[in-house]
Protein backbone atom coordinates (compact mmCIF):
# COMPACT_ATOMS: atom_id res chain seq x y z
CA UNK A 1 0.00 0.00 0.00
CA UNK A 2 1.28 3.51 -0.50
CA UNK A 3 -0.78 6.99 0.27
CA UNK A 4 -1.61 8.69 -2.56
CA UNK A 5 -2.62 11.80 -1.33
CA UNK A 6 -4.31 13.82 1.77
CA UNK A 7 -7.19 16.36 1.14
CA UNK A 8 -7.37 18.99 3.78
CA UNK A 9 -10.69 21.70 3.40
CA UNK A 10 -10.99 25.14 2.92
CA UNK A 11 -12.75 28.34 2.90
CA UNK A 12 -10.79 30.58 0.20
CA UNK A 13 -9.74 27.89 -2.50
CA UNK A 14 -7.24 31.01 -3.68
CA UNK A 15 -5.77 31.99 -0.48
CA UNK A 16 -4.82 28.21 0.16
CA UNK A 17 -3.49 27.72 -3.60
CA UNK A 18 -1.09 30.54 -3.05
CA UNK A 19 -0.18 29.45 0.94
CA UNK A 20 1.01 26.16 -0.70
CA UNK A 21 2.55 27.14 -3.56
CA UNK A 22 4.94 29.41 -1.44
CA UNK A 23 6.01 25.67 0.18
CA UNK A 24 7.16 25.08 -2.75
CA UNK A 25 4.63 22.51 -4.14
CA UNK A 26 3.78 22.39 -7.53
CA UNK A 27 -0.09 22.60 -8.62
CA UNK A 28 -1.08 20.17 -11.17
CA UNK A 29 -4.99 20.31 -10.72
CA UNK A 30 -7.21 23.61 -11.00
CA UNK A 31 -11.17 23.11 -10.71
CA UNK A 32 -12.06 26.55 -8.85
CA UNK A 33 -14.00 27.53 -7.54
CA UNK A 34 -13.85 23.99 -5.12
CA UNK A 35 -10.97 22.29 -5.76
CA UNK A 36 -7.06 22.03 -6.42
CA UNK A 37 -4.61 19.38 -5.95
CA UNK A 38 -0.72 19.50 -5.71
CA UNK A 39 2.34 17.16 -6.26
CA UNK A 40 5.11 16.66 -3.64
CA UNK A 41 8.26 17.80 -4.91
CA UNK A 42 10.18 14.73 -3.75
CA UNK A 43 8.51 11.59 -4.62
CA UNK A 44 4.92 10.83 -5.34
CA UNK A 45 2.84 11.84 -3.51
CA UNK A 46 -0.38 14.62 -3.92
CA UNK A 47 -1.77 17.05 -1.33
CA UNK A 48 -5.62 18.51 -2.29
CA UNK A 49 -7.80 21.25 -1.01
CA UNK A 50 -11.15 20.90 -1.24
CA UNK A 51 -13.29 24.37 -0.35
CA UNK A 52 -16.07 23.70 2.14
CA UNK A 53 -18.07 25.95 4.04
CA UNK A 54 -17.42 25.77 7.55
CA UNK A 55 -13.62 24.29 8.98
CA UNK A 56 -13.95 22.66 12.98
CA UNK A 57 -10.87 24.19 14.21
CA UNK A 58 -8.07 22.07 15.96
CA UNK A 59 -9.79 18.83 14.53
CA UNK A 60 -6.85 16.66 15.48
CA UNK A 61 -5.33 16.97 11.38
CA UNK A 62 -1.67 18.03 11.06
CA UNK A 63 -0.38 17.73 7.68
CA UNK A 64 3.60 17.01 7.78
CA UNK A 65 5.90 17.60 5.00
CA UNK A 66 9.54 16.45 5.22
CA UNK A 67 12.23 19.44 3.81
CA UNK A 68 15.62 18.04 3.94
CA UNK A 69 17.14 21.99 4.79
CA UNK A 70 14.38 22.95 7.56
CA UNK A 71 15.61 25.59 9.07
CA UNK A 72 16.81 27.38 5.81
CA UNK A 73 12.79 26.81 4.11
CA UNK A 74 11.15 28.16 7.53
CA UNK A 75 13.65 31.59 7.28
CA UNK A 76 13.09 31.68 3.69
CA UNK A 77 9.01 31.28 4.90
CA UNK A 78 8.87 33.69 6.87
CA UNK A 79 11.20 36.35 5.01
CA UNK A 80 8.25 35.73 2.54
CA UNK A 81 5.15 36.51 4.90
CA UNK A 82 4.31 33.18 6.30
CA UNK A 83 3.76 33.44 9.86
CA UNK A 84 4.93 30.28 12.30
CA UNK A 85 3.50 28.85 15.27
CA UNK A 86 6.72 27.74 16.78
CA UNK A 87 10.30 27.59 15.03
CA UNK A 88 12.21 24.62 14.52
CA UNK A 89 12.78 22.47 17.38
CA UNK A 90 14.53 19.05 18.30
CA UNK A 91 12.32 16.97 19.32
CA UNK A 92 12.67 14.00 21.68
CA UNK A 93 11.38 11.58 18.55
CA UNK A 94 13.99 12.83 16.60
CA UNK A 95 12.50 14.85 14.77
CA UNK A 96 13.41 18.36 13.96
CA UNK A 97 9.66 20.98 13.91
CA UNK A 98 8.47 23.87 12.98
CA UNK A 99 4.75 24.35 12.97
CA UNK A 100 2.29 26.90 10.94
CA UNK A 101 -1.08 27.28 9.76
CA UNK A 102 -2.51 27.61 6.55
CA UNK A 103 -5.21 30.27 5.23
CA UNK A 104 -7.75 27.71 6.66
CA UNK A 105 -6.68 27.12 10.16
CA UNK A 106 -5.21 23.75 9.37
CA UNK A 107 -2.21 22.64 11.33
CA UNK A 108 0.94 22.01 9.28
CA UNK A 109 4.09 20.59 10.97
CA UNK A 110 7.21 21.23 8.22
CA UNK A 111 9.75 18.91 9.92
CA UNK A 112 13.27 16.79 9.09
CA UNK A 113 13.56 13.37 10.19
CA UNK A 114 15.91 11.93 7.94
CA UNK A 115 16.77 7.88 8.41
CA UNK A 116 14.36 8.28 11.94
CA UNK A 117 10.97 8.89 9.56
CA UNK A 118 11.30 5.17 9.40
CA UNK A 119 13.86 3.59 11.36
CA UNK A 120 13.92 5.17 14.59
CA UNK A 121 16.15 3.25 17.12
CA UNK A 122 12.76 2.23 18.88
CA UNK A 123 11.29 1.23 15.19
CA UNK A 124 9.27 -2.64 15.93
CA UNK A 125 10.89 -4.84 13.89
CA UNK A 126 9.13 -7.91 12.25
CA UNK A 127 9.63 -11.19 10.26
CA UNK A 128 9.26 -8.88 7.11
CA UNK A 129 12.32 -6.70 7.41
CA UNK A 130 15.38 -8.15 5.84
Amino acid sequence: MNLNQVTVPCTDLAASVAFYLALGLRQIVSSPPDYARFECPVGGSTFSLHRTGAIARDGGVVVYFELDDLDTKVTELEAAGLRFESKPQDQSWLWREAYLRDPAGNRICLFHAGANRLYPPWRINDDREA
